[in-house]
């Protein structure tokens, strides 16, 4: 297998800290909270992630979130650590994100990570994540995952 070839990755989140505190609020408009989340990850991808989270919170209930995560683990024998580009939504009981290796962010054995995925999950509680992942070649320029 070519280090270009993507390869699928699947497991599990379990949040270990979830701390929102709202930092910004308007009368009827929607509420701006700053949200810290630790979780441990298991499956394919194995490790720990700390996320900063800024979420615009609705008054119906639905919220809409951007963020960073840094992994400090593994992906299958691979140990190092990277950052992920997170954007989501969150309605009723459900939230949902996508996300891309942040280019140049791999270490270790996981420098040149590249790839996308998301997660499926109640807010604050465990979920389902996926990763289509490869390894850039050194040459390869700096992209964002469409």
């Amino acid at each position: 297998m070519s280090e270009k070839q993507k390869r699928h990755a699947t497991g599990r989140t379990a949040v270990k800290m979830y701390e929102p505190k709202v930092f910004d609020e308007v009368p009827g408009g929607p509420s701006v909270t700053d949200i810290h989340v630790t979780e441990t990850f298991s499956g394919d991808i194995e490790g720990d992630g700390v996320v900063h989270v800024v979420q615009a919170a609705r008054p119906g209930g639905s919220a809409t979130f951007v963020g960073i995560e840094r992994v400090r683990g593994s992906i299958g024998v691979k140990k190092g650590s990277f950052l992920l580009d997170v954007r989501g939504t969150v309605i009723g009981k459900e939230m949902g994100a996508e996300w891309f290796v942040i280019p140049g962010s791999g270490t270790g054995e996981l420098r040149g990570l590249r790839g996308d995925g998301g997660f499926k999950a109640e807010p604050g509680q465990h979920g389902t994540i996926w990763l289509d992942y490869y390894f850039a070649e050194r040459s390869e320029g700096p992209h964002r995952a469409a």
